[in-house]
Formats: C-alpha cells, sequence, structure tokens
C-alpha cells in the first residue's frame, strides 16, 4: 500500500497528514481525540479502491499549533479541511465524518462550495440541529463533562463521555484482531485538548442549518446501528436526514463503530458511497 506523509501550513497551526491507496480520494474527519492513525484498520480495508486522506487535527498529535492554549472553532477546523482538499486535489472528494469529524464536513459543506461530493454524516455532535430546547440540554450536558474533566480527570470523565454519545465502553461485540490503541502520552494529551477545547466550539458552534438543505455537497445521514436512539447524537443525525430530505442510514456498531467494527464499516461505506454515485 502506498503511503505519503506531509505537513501543511495553515493560519496558527501546522497540520500533519496521510495519504494511502489508489482511487477517487475520500477524507476522514475523526471523531474525538483521534488523529490520522484513529481508523487504521477501516484505511487497510478502503485503499484498493480509495485514495483514503487523514489528518490530525489542530491541536492533537503532530498537528501543532502556534498557541496551544487557544481553542478553535469549527469554522476554523472546517478550513483546515478546505485548505488540505485545496493542497492535494481541484477535484471535489468524497468525506466521511464520524462525530465531531462530521460537524466540520457539514461546516465545509456550507463555507466551501464544490469540495465536497458526497458526505457520509455519522453521528454528527451538532446541537444546533436540535429544539432549542433540546440544543440547551445537551450543551449543558458537554460543559458539565468539561467541569468534571478539570475537577476529576480523565479516568472519571471517560465513562461519562460514554454515557453522554451512547458508546459501549467494553467493546464487547467488536471486531477480533483490531490494531491496539493504547492509552498512551500521545492519546491523553489528545484527550485533554479535545474535552477542553473542542467541547467548547461545540458548544459555541455556529452552523449555519438552513444552509445545509440547499449545499451543493449529498449529504448521507448515518447512526451506528447500535447507538441508543435516546443520545443527543442519534438525535442529531434523525433531525439532519429529515433537514436535507434523505434517509437515515445504519452502520454497523454504535458511535465508533468505523473503530471498532472495520471490516463491516468498511463494506457498508463502500456500498453507500457506490450508491451515491
Amino acid at each position: 500500500m502506498t503511503r505519503t506523509e506531509g505537513t501543511l501550513d495553515v493560519p496558527g497551526a501546522v497540520l500533519h497528514h496521510q495519504v494511502r491507496g489508489t482511487g477517487p480520494m475520500l477524507l476522514i474527519s475523526q471523531s474525538g481525540e483521534g488523529d490520522a492513525d484513529r481508523s487504521t484498520d477501516l484505511v487497510a480495508r478502503l485503499t484498493d479502491s480509495y485514495t483514503v486522506i487523514t489528518y490530525d487535527r489542530r491541536g492533537l498529535s503532530r498537528s501543532r499549533l502556534d498557541a496551544p492554549e487557544q481553542g478553535t472553532t469549527l469554522a476554523e477546523h472546517a478550513d483546515d479541511v478546505h485548505r488540505l482538499l485545496a493542497a492535494l486535489t481541484d477535484e471535489p472528494v468524497l468525506m466521511l465524518g464520524c462525530s465531531l469529524g462530521a460537524v466540520i464536513g457539514l461546516h465545509t459543506a456550507v463555507r466551501h462550495p464544490g469540495q465536497i461530493a458526497t458526505l457520509v454524516a455519522h453521528e454528527p455532535v451538532a446541537p444546533r440541529l436540535l429544539p432549542e430546547r433540546e440544543r440547551t440540554h445537551h450543551e449543558r450536558e458537554l460543559t458539565a463533562l468539561q467541569d468534571l474533566y478539570r475537577r476529576d480527570g480523565l479516568r472519571a470523565t471517560l465513562p461519562e463521555i460514554a454515557r453522554t454519545l451512547g458508546i459501549d465502553p467494553t467493546g464487547a461485540d467488536a471486531e477480533p484482531d483490531l490494531t491496539p490503541q493504547p492509552m498512551n502520552a500521545r492519546r491523553l494529551a489528545n484527550f485533554d485538548h479535545f474535552i477542553r477545547h473542542d467541547f467548547t466550539a461545540i458548544v459555541d458552534d455556529t452552523l449555519d442549518t438552513a444552509a445545509l438543505a440547499s449545499t451543493g455537497t449529498r449529504i448521507v445521514p448515518a447512526v451506528g446501528r447500535t447507538t441508543p436512539h435516546t443520545v443527543f447524537d442519534h438525535k442529531c443525525a434523525v433531525s439532519l436526514a429529515e433537514l436535507v430530505g434523505s434517509d437515515l442510514l445504519e452502520f454497523p456498531g454504535g458511535h465508533n463503530g468505523n473503530t471498532s467494527h472495520p471490516e463491516a464499516y468498511a463494506a457498508r461505506l463502500r456500498q453507500v458511497l457506490a450508491d451515491a454515485r
């Protein structure tokens, strides 16, 4: 498998990115604290048909920030995607956005028309898609998680993040022989940045939800098969499907099905992208 790595200067940061495979370009924007290596098992099952782009979101792993303690807006994350894609191709690409990555994809579709042909938006963490009362409730949930993290640390916070997003922390039904994702120093630092800064970006989001219905990007809302219908990320996907007039599609696994069920997830993604064409 051909693999290249590079860096890209963007306003306020330097982005690390990786390109693997051959075929139409497919950008994967990761969830949570995930960096360019987060979906390595999924990527390995796609590179025979797609040129897969992954990257370290600004503030994570090998992507450097000019001001590490300064927060980042989702609009800035979307601008990073815009600049990365512009540096790699002048053709519209396919995109899989997972959780926070899905919201970044939605912003990119609105702000930079023509760059993304199809966006598979898996359980976007976008409270702005919800009615005001629900939105406020879930924004407060995220703020409470930040407070818990600052007070009691990651060990206490991870189970509550899992509960809020409907993640099964045991991974009992995951596929076998997955690449280990140890809680090493890099991942701990990524979680710190994610909770301190990207949670704030979600709460302060300025997504123009009305514009999503008329963007030139084909938006495909998706949910994990085992994600509870009561959690807000599932509700956001349902609202997105209603907004853009699309069916809500199921993918294997739950909120993190891209990492827990890479074989089945890759097969489903191939099918969805083929149908989109």
